[in-house]
């Protein structure tokens, strides 16, 4: 008979192991398999993103009400990552505690993140184009793909150092997600244990590299390069806002949270 102990969550210390375990499964998966399922958690991340556009562009709201709702809905990406399966960037920042404990090798956690950044950029994007193929962004009478294109435009104008520190608190609310979500043996645990982390980023306005791989090449296409006022949405910016917000994410989800934890669970005093 069940004794009621399959239906407990995961301890953190037990989460810890399952990080460096799954981390040393991700750092070696084939080529093929990485670059598709990161196509994938690209397309998923920009699936949320679309949700919490909907949301942002409608003016009823009032401001605390579009962005905690908004978050809410675009959970839908992270929750999608984990419970069907997808390799997203920000959440493998968690590899760094398999590196540190030494079961994967520097270059195996560069050719990951690498490999899987390239493919959440071609599956976001490639959402973007489908989206706007599909005259989705008229929704609303276009107040939908006036607000893509008011984010995007914010965020290839923000100072370089605004845009680090954003992608840094960002990515820590990511992998502590990620983290909680480990601790869950249900797809229900899995959800909530999401939604308020990622909810809460959101909110805050932090910065997530791969939901601004949508964001930004869809304004590009609803503003088009020949740009009539307002601020320039071109992939000088894109890149511009990309490099800090990357680099923000892995010290955020990388530094922040995996060698936090692996300094605490699986450093060898803690092991023995």
């Amino acid at each position: 008979m069940p004794d009621g102990h399959e239906f407990d969550a995961y301890a953190p210390k037990e989460i810890a192991s399952r990080v460096e375990t799954i981390g040393v499964a991700k750092a070696r998966m084939p080529l093929l398999s990485v670059l598709m399922l990161s196509a994938l958690a690209g397309a998923f991340i920009g699936l949320g993103a679309l949700y919490f556009v909907i949301v942002r562009s409608d003016p009823a709201l009032g401001f605390a009400a579009r962005q905690v709702l908004g978050g809410v809905v675009f959970s839908l990406g992270l929750i999608l990552v984990v419970v069907a399966g997808a390799e997203l960037f920000t959440g493998n920042n968690l590899l760094a505690m398999a590196w540190a404990d030494g079961k994967i090798t520097t270059a195996e956690l560069l050719r990951n993140w690498l490999l899987v950044c390239l493919g959440n950029f071609c599956g976001a994007a490639g959402l973007a184009l489908l989206v706007y193929l599909s005259g989705h962004p008229d929704m609303n009478n276009g107040l939908v793909g006036q607000e893509v294109i008011r984010i995007a435009a914010a965020k290839v104008s923000m100072p370089f150092w605004t845009a680090f520190f954003k992608g840094m608190l960002c990515n820590v609310l990511v992998c502590m997600a990620v983290w909680m979500a480990l601790a869950g043996r249900s797809v229900v645990d899995k959800a909530v244990a999401i939604v308020f982390p990622i909810s809460a980023f959101v909110a805050a306005g932090f910065e997530h590299s791969v939901a601004n791989m949508y964001f930004i090449p869809l304004a590009m296409m609803l503003q088009g390069f020949d740009h009539a006022g307002g601020t320039p949405i071109t992939l000088a910016g894109m890149f511009g806002n990309l490099l800090p917000v990357i680099l923000g994410n892995i010290i955020g989800g990388s530094v922040l949270v995996g060698l936090v934890y692996h300094v605490i669970y699986r450093r060898p005093s803690q092991q023995s």
